[in-house]
């Protein structure tokens, strides 16, 4: 899906390397801790600059069939990945889906210099309350989560609406053929042709798998 987003020009996606942005012969982007402490800690100076330049910079080149053209970003959002941030869910993949740049930082090592939190970054998001070893990983997932929902990027533009969670539900179960594998047959009301019937199974079965797999969306929704 993200390869066909970016042939299609839907989106354009660009990875950059914070070392390009150090100035010291060695490009350190991390240094030890103030006050002591294990790990190591990644610097501000070349989050800044890259941040910076990436909003102010008015041409560039895309890597869309690797022309260059004039690219704006006047009202870029600055998304940490931080497992402190606030938890990604699909309500706030949607609202980001709407930005038209989003500049996404991805923690590492120890921590960040929280002067880059204080100014710089707009919002701190986490995927989960665990731990990976780098940001990138869960950059990956927020990128896939806001991509998909752009317009033109799924086959069916229905597919994202009635996505598990858009309602604030886990999705009903989902049948294929064979109408019986092994002994095990699909609903009969799926078989019908009866599509008011359908829908509320369908209803039905999601708050089932809702209550039972995650009440705590029951909770959220009152």
């Amino acid at each position: 899906m993200m390869k066909r987003a970016q042939e299609n020009e839907i989106v354009d996606l660009h990875i950059h390397n914070l070392r390009d942005w150090t100035t010291d012969k060695h490009h350190i982007v991390d240094d030890a801790p103030f006050g002591g402490g294990q790990g190591m800690v990644m610097k501000p100076e070349p989050i800044f600059a890259a941040v910076e330049e990436l909003r102010g910079r008015s041409r560039g080149t895309s890597n869309i069939g690797h022309r260059t053209s004039d690219i704006q970003h006047p009202a870029s959002e600055v998304i940490l990945m931080s497992p402190a941030g606030r938890r990604l869910d699909q309500r706030m993949a949607t609202e980001l889906s709407g930005e038209s740049h989003l500049i996404v930082i991805c923690g590492h090592y120890e921590g960040i210099d929280h002067r880059v939190i204080e100014h710089l970054v707009d919002a701190e998001i986490s995927i989960g309350d665990y731990v990976l070893t780098n940001g990138a990983i869960a950059a990956v997932v927020l990128v896939d989560a806001v991509v998909r929902l752009l317009p033109g990027v799924l086959g069916h533009e229905q597919s994202a609406a009635d996505d598990s969670f858009s309602a604030g539900l886990l999705e009903a179960p989902v049948y294929t053929r064979p109408a019986e594998f092994r002994g095990w047959q699909v609903p009969d009301v799926l078989l019908s042709g009866n599509h008011a019937e359908i829908a509320v199974w369908r209803k039905g079965e999601a708050l089932r798998r809702t209550r039972e797999n995650r009440p705590d969306l029951l909770k959220k929704s009152g």
